[in-house]
């Protein structure tokens, strides 16, 4: 007669790789913690399983906890095992993720806070131009971290430096904090003001944007409440204007947000972006969290103007309604007063006393963004075709025809990826199938549609290579 452990054992081993879930909240159990296995393969975790009995007790069964259940007889036993667990289709089974080593991170600290300058250096290695914004970033970022690792501020404290960037879309706002969060190896959340609704309406709450928070910094409380939450599109919830409908969406949703910019006790929902959901729920210290709020903030520019020409008059030295129609950096001259009339309401901007503004992209930004950066979109492309061991050029009429190109779109520098997509396809198509291509040079020609790239066999391109070593050497 079989023994039924060989079978249990046997049904263990299969199911090694795959992950279980929660039947109720449908939670990992690498989220959820160790699973609860009943018959009828349900799988239910402690915090749903608690709930559940205190869903009893509200019902008047008497008094019912689920860690006393531990202690009974057989209470430990897996009845799961038992059952046809094992029948169901690997196609409905998720495999467990394999484990990573984890890299010991250094932590921040007083001492290896990089200075002001040392922030702008090494964010100019990633991002062209924006010089001012640079500045103002790396100071604030210095202000608020030594704000943050000293505490000891006795009588006198620190307000936060919470920040507002206002630029054109595609002139770097997220690159900017992504770079940021990245050199200073802090956690970072990037969310959308967009799905932010008033709480009890279908939507995100304004609570979770800490929850993706929490998330990135790995379920850390302590190490979450040191961050950075960059909330983009700030201006899509402007106050909607002449509305008699309730603006669950725009003006309330800033109204949420002022508690956690300035600093709060909030309770916020572990992977869940509701406080309605069945998760629990931990609280989180906003004191220390820096928040940056970037928007395009669309036809600003119109308002802008219109205070700059209150003083247009008729006469000699009177200022033209159209002086300012053709100016790219009209943001440059943006206040709190325009952010007002565009529908941010005052109590909001007060808690993001660092407003900044970014330029537009013009033309020499461009070339310079194809060229410099670390991380150039042109350097990868050359990296991949480095790959099939062919030599990516590309010569000064490309890098005119490209910025040019990119300027007609405006749509920043995501117009630059569009149009070398473009143009890379057919090259990217035909380079695997011929081993005899050494290296490929991209013309402007080429990039208007009025000819083709130049294209060398692989032993010239090779000769050429090593006479251009020889001559540098000497």
């Amino acid at each position: 007669m079989p023994d039924i452990r060989d079978d249990i054992e046997d049904k263990e081993d299969k199911d090694d790789e795959y992950e279980r879930y929660c039947y109720l909240c449908r939670r990992p159990e690498s989220v959820a913690g160790k699973l609860v296995s009943m018959p009828g393969d349900i799988n239910v975790c402690p915090d749903c399983m608690q709930k559940t009995f205190d869903s009893f007790n509200s019902s008047g069964f008497g008094g019912m906890q689920f860690l006393d259940l531990t202690n009974m007889p057989f209470g430990n036993i897996d009845m799961s095992k038992f059952t046809a667990q094992n029948d169901i289709p690997k196609s409905q089974k998720v495999k467990k993720k394999a484990e990573k080593p984890k890299k010991e991170e250094p932590e921040l600290s007083l001492s290896t806070i990089p200075a002001p300058h040392k922030i702008k250096a090494m964010l100019d290695e990633y991002v062209i131009g924006q010089e001012y914004a640079k500045k103002v970033m790396a100071v604030a970022v210095y202000n608020h971290y030594k704000r943050v690792l000293t505490d000891t501020m006795d009588d006198i404290e620190i307000e936060k430096s919470n920040m507002l960037m206002v630029g054109p879309t595609g002139c770097g706002k997220t690159y900017l904090v992504k770079t940021i969060a990245k050199l200073l190896n802090v956690p970072l959340a990037i969310t959308d003001a967009t799905t932010l609704t008033e709480a009890g309406y279908i939507g995100d709450d304004v609570e979770s944007v800490l929850s993706k928070l929490l998330a990135v910094a790995g379920n850390d409380v302590e190490k979450a409440e040191r961050g950075i939450v960059f909330i983009d599109e700030i201006d899509k919830i402007a106050k909607k204007q002449n509305s008699n409908s309730r603006d669950v969406s725009g003006e309330s949703v800033q109204q949420g947000l002022l508690k956690l910019l300035e600093g709060a006790e909030v309770e916020v929902p572990v992977g869940s972006g509701s406080k309605n959901a069945m998760v629990p729920l931990t609280t989180i210290n906003t004191r220390n969290i820096l928040f940056i709020c970037g928007g395009a903030f669309p036809e600003i520019e119109n308002i802008i103007k219109a205070r700059i020409n209150k003083q247009a008059s008729i006469g000699f030295r009177a200022d033209l309604k159209d002086k300012y129609d053709d100016e790219p950096n009209l943001l440059r001259e943006l206040t709190n007063d325009d952010l007002r009339e565009f529908g941010m309401i005052p109590e909001f901007l007060g808690r993001l006393p660092v407003l900044f503004t970014l330029d537009a992209l013009d033309k020499d930004m461009y070339i310079k963004i194809l060229k410099e950066p670390k991380n150039a979109i042109l350097k990868q492309y050359k990296k991949l075709l480095a790959l099939d061991e062919v030599d990516l050029k590309f010569d000064d009429s490309a890098y005119e025809a490209i910025a040019k190109e990119a300027a007609k779109k405006k749509t920043g520098a995501r117009a630059l990826r569009a149009i070398i997509e473009k143009f890379m396809l057919d090259i990217m198509y035909q380079i695997p199938r011929d081993d005899s291509i050494g290296r490929v040079t991209i013309t402007g020609d080429y990039i208007m549609g009025k000819g083709s790239p130049i294209i060398e066999l692989r032993g010239v391109a090779e000769l050429e290579a090593s006479a251009t070593e020889m001559i540098e050497k000497n």
